[in-house]
């Protein structure tokens, strides 16, 4: 059998895996790249596979770069099913079809201006319509059950603590007499998370494909709860509004459960709380739809109010107008808004009216990849250009880590550890280079296993419980490789995060150089532009 890597290698978004066993090819994934601009037009990249010659799909959660590319993939031929947990199925019917409006929206927004610059048509990566035909494709399964796939070829839901419904895979294949036990790990919650359980026990396996987000850190130990209460406290002492860019799945839930104990106990003030996305405001209802999903805590507050989020002060909005009427409101009050990451989405709107105002505050809560807006405001950028429009930041960015939906290194060391057996290897992915090198690195150290940092394209070939490594033929080894871009493209980001703040510095303290250093841009924006025009 052999593993291809081919999503989510030396980083973090993008997550795809192809399984070749007993003649059959399955997908682990078909997740969407998201991040910069250069790694979203990994998208239009055509597959490194033919989709019409995929058997099935093996899907471990609902996040967009896990599943964002299933619509693409049934565009282009694919025809078997798209296996998940139940809550996977209903989360992918919210965020799929929202996934593809974004995509039509940006393309007709291109067109706009392309038409009047003479360029070509840009077309959707798939249509709303597309969407809702892959959402046919899904077969659900509950945790825990033994599936049998096709012949020699097994697998099994179990419970990965990261979002409702999400797994990792446990792969049983027995292939020319031999068995083998592979766990994919997709995305792994760190205990004590509200309302979700806490991931199951790592069975028994010869491999192990293993995410590595935060390999590099440790997640700080505090309360979190009186941590976000300062927060809200001081937010609305200042007079203006608490932005909260969340993801609308999984971050805003555990968001309104904290603020709902809160003010029930009256530790924060009872000002209004508005939950300003669709897509968050459905993911709601799907958390309140799903008590069986729930931990002890959770379990004992639904059982009490019958209603885990509820609050008279919580809101939520529906329409463009409703969203924007916030802006005339009253303040202070607390907004929760996608995207998480403050790349798309209606928290964009609401960072323009309020990032260049001094009283208001933005909390992050959780992983901000880099290249992204939320990564340049917690980095400290002082001005960022939103919608087409340079925003002075005046207000107060605070950055809450602890709130990560993602173990970190040491949760993650004690997962493995306490497996009765050691795996032959672990292949490290769904990790930045540092942080997959570092947890590489512990691995080795602690649990005394081979590791491999597979690129993109490497495989995998394995027989039995014996293994090697294949270097990709998809990125030729001459050319430099795709993530050395992507880290000189990162580094060049934050140097011009840095320059900008020093350009401010010196016109604040000379404004007549102004006019100098912009003849100086502008002659280094003609430099580059020329030296790119002739790579």
């Amino acid at each position: 059998m052999k593993i291809t890597f081919l999503g989510a290698a030396r980083m973090v978004t993008g997550s795809c895996y192809l399984l070749e066993a007993n003649y059959k090819r399955i997908l682990i994934d078909c997740g969407m790249y998201q991040g910069s601009k250069l790694i979203k037009t990994f998208n239009e990249r055509e597959f490194a596979f033919d989709p019409r010659l995929i058997d099935a799909v093996v899907l471990t959660h609902a996040h967009i770069d896990h599943s964002g590319l299933l619509p693409k993939l049934v565009k282009q031929g694919f025809k078997g099913r798209i296996h998940s947990t139940r809550v996977t199925e209903e989360l992918c019917e919210i965020l799929l079809p929202d996934s593809a409006h974004i995509q039509e929206s940006e393309a007709e927004r291109a067109n706009r201006k392309g038409m009047r610059a003479g360029k070509p048509e840009v077309k959707p990566l798939y249509t709303v319509d597309e969407a809702e035909m892959a959402l046919k494709h899904f077969e659900p399964h509950i945790y825990n059950e033994k599936i049998e796939l096709f012949n020699g070829i097994g697998f099994t839901f179990r419970n990965a603590g990261h979002i409702l419904g999400s797994a990792f895979i446990e792969f049983c294949i027995t292939e020319n007499g031999k068995e083998t036990k592979i766990v994919f790990s997709g995305d792994v919650g760190q205990p004590g998370q509200p309302i979700i359980k806490d991931p199951s026990r790592v069975p028994q396996a010869d491999f192990i494909i293993t995410e590595s987000t935060y390999g590099n850190r440790v997640h700080p130990v505090y309360d979190r709860e009186e941590e976000l209460r300062k927060i809200v406290v001081e937010a609305a002492a200042r007079g203006g509004n608490l932005i909260i860019p969340a993801f609308a799945v999984g971050r805003t839930q555990i968001m309104l459960y904290y603020l709902k104990k809160l003010m029930e106990a009256k530790r924060i003030p009872e000002i209004p709380i508005v939950i300003d996305s669709p897509m968050a405001t459905k993911a709601t209802q799907l958390t309140l739809m799903n008590p069986d999903e729930y931990d002890d805590e959770a379990q004992t507050i639904y059982n009490k109010d019958g209603n885990l989020l509820s609050l008279p002060q919580i809101s939520f909005t529906q329409s463009v107008d409703e969203s924007r009427a916030l802006n005339f409101m009253p303040s202070p009050m607390i907004i929760i808004s996608a995207s998480g990451m403050a790349d798309a989405g209606r928290v964009l709107h609401h960072l323009k009216h309020n990032l260049w105002r001094v009283d208001s505050t933005v909390l992050f809560a959780g992983f901000q990849a880099e290249g992204s807006l939320g990564r340049l405001l917690i980095d400290g950028a002082k001005r960022v250009r939103i919608m087409g429009e340079d925003i002075v930041v005046k207000a107060k960015i605070q950055y809450m880590e602890g709130f990560s939906a993602h173990a970190d290194k040491n949760q993650m060391l004690d997962w493995f550890k306490a497996m009765e057996k050691r795996p032959k290897a672990f292949f490290v992915i769904h990790g930045e280079h540092d942080a997959a090198f570092n947890f590489a690195e512990e691995l080795q150290r602690n649990l005394g296993t081979a590791t491999a940092i597979p690129q993109y394209g490497d495989s995998v070939v394995i027989d039995g419980t014996e293994w090697r490594m294949e270097t990709s033929h998809l990125i030729p080894e001459e050319l430099p490789e795709g993530q050395e871009l992507h880290e000189a493209l990162r580094k060049f980001e934050r140097d011009i995060a840095l320059y900008k703040t020093r350009i401010e510095q010196i016109t604040a303290r000379d404004s007549s150089k102004t006019s100098e250093i912009r003849k100086k841009l502008e002659k280094a924006k003609k430099y580059v532009d020329e030296m790119l025009k002739n790579v």
